[in-house]
């Protein structure tokens, strides 16, 4: 692999973080050259595959228009760029039509198609649209909104972002519960004042390990050639976190998931990379889909070494290439753990719903662990130096940030 017409054509990772560190895994799994397009002093920076983008100035990986001056500028004849972010995503979404589309390639599908995916309430009219099982959203514009929803005929509401990815990074969190109409309109007020679009959606019922992901890639001929489905177990923080610990499962499993899933993505002719993100009702045993990222996802190499490179067929759809498809039978049962997240995780759970210390340990023991690995261990070794050397201090990380006044999340179980 990695060769195209006797020649190497290398990937250019734009992201950064954990997701950007799996990508270039992912790469070198498959023998593809690699270069990352992130900010000076990024955890990927650590890896020793890490290279920057050739040239007098390495590129910092940000999308816009600057972005195409340091494409213009590589001293590359050719070479492939793939999204950890997704606004990287939604950028390179234009790049075929650019005047650097035949030197810069990228598999995916068009803005529109792009966009409808991201953008959270138009999801929500195209799932709707389609019947697929879903939570009941509603997009609030206005205070008239609020007033018109059946708040009271619903389970348990919270609010979220039309952006998911901005609020994050300005915030720090993923969504806010809200008790009552009053309370909905009060949140929507002050998260509206900071230039944010929202959405009210229903809690569907149960608990992290009722969480389900179903990933894979979609290529230029419509062949779905790689899908791996894997499981949530903990997650941290427990309102609106990010998994701890997941395990690889059967697509049995999931198979109305996997089967309403390729139906959606072949009506809105996607083409890429995607990880789509189900929970099991509780109260009807319905697999809901919650959202669908257009883009690599943070849990990448734990597909890839079970099997399924959804990163090397991303390089290979790009060139126009054969996409060799994954073997429906990869490994199932595997572990992989993000260790202190999930140390949080189990710390913070009841002695009633905590597993026995025995089978976490188990866990622990057998896992690929999220960052760390004994042929790359910088990345992971700095992760756990930054961490230590915080716990003296308020440090205020992703998943730390101040919430506004009056919205601090309850500590629900996770959507």
């Amino acid at each position: 692999m990695g060769k195209r017409d006797g020649r190497h054509v290398p990937a250019i990772v734009m992201g950064c973080g954990p997701t950007a560190l799996g990508i270039l895994r992912c790469l070198k799994l498959a023998g593809i050259p690699t270069y990352v397009a992130c900010r000076a002093g990024d955890q990927v920076t650590r890896s020793r595959w890490f290279r920057p983008t050739p040239g007098p100035t390495a590129w910092d990986g940000v999308p816009g228009p600057q972005a195409l001056d340091h494409l213009r500028d590589l001293p590359l004849d050719e070479a492939v760029l793939i999204a950890g972010a997704d606004d990287a995503a939604l950028w390179l979404a234009d790049l075929p039509q650019s005047e650097l589309g035949q030197r810069f390639r990228t598999s995916t599908c068009s803005r529109q198609t792009q966009e409808l995916l991201q953008d959270k309430s138009r999801f929500a009219a195209l799932l709707a649209e389609t019947g697929m099982p879903h939570p009941p959203t509603y997009r609030i514009d206005s205070a008239a909104d609020i007033a018109a929803m059946p708040f009271e005929r619903l389970d348990r509401v919270f609010i979220k972002p039309v952006n998911s990815q901005k609020f994050s990074d300005v915030l720090g969190i993923k969504g806010v519960w809200v008790h009552s109409r009053e309370e909905l309109l009060e949140t929507w007020q002050r998260l509206h004042g900071l230039g944010f679009r929202l959405m009210a959606q229903e809690y569907v019922p149960g608990t992290a390990a009722d969480h389900y992901f179903v990933d894979g890639f979609r290529d230029a001929q419509g062949r779905f050639t790689g899908l791996f489905a894997r499981r949530r177990f903990r997650i941290h923080p427990a309102d609106f976190g990010n998994s701890s610990y997941c395990e690889s499962i059967p697509l049995a499993e999931v198979e109305p998931a996997a089967t309403n899933l390729t139906a959606l993505l072949a009506k809105v002719d996607y083409r890429g990379i995607f990880s789509a993100e189900f929970k099991r009702d509780a109260r009807d045993g319905q697999f809901r889909i919650l959202e669908v990222n257009t883009r690599a996802w943070t849990y990448v190499e734990f597909a890839a070494r079970c099997g399924v490179n959804v990163c090397e067929m991303a390089w290979q759809d790009a060139l126009g290439l054969p996409v060799d498809a994954a073997a429906p039978d990869y490994v199932v049962g595997a572990g992989c753990v993000n260790l202190q997240r999930d140390i949080n995780a189990v710390r913070g759970q009841s002695r009633q719903a905590r597993e026995p210390w025995s089978k976490i340990l188990r866990q622990w023991a057998r896992a690929h662990y999220h960052t760390f690995r004994f042929d790359d261990p910088l990345p992971g070794l700095s992760s756990a130096w930054r961490i230590a050397t915080h716990r003296t201090g308020r440090h205020h990380g992703p998943s730390e940030a101040p919430v506004p006044p009056a919205a601090a999340p309850n500590e629900p179980p996770a959507n």
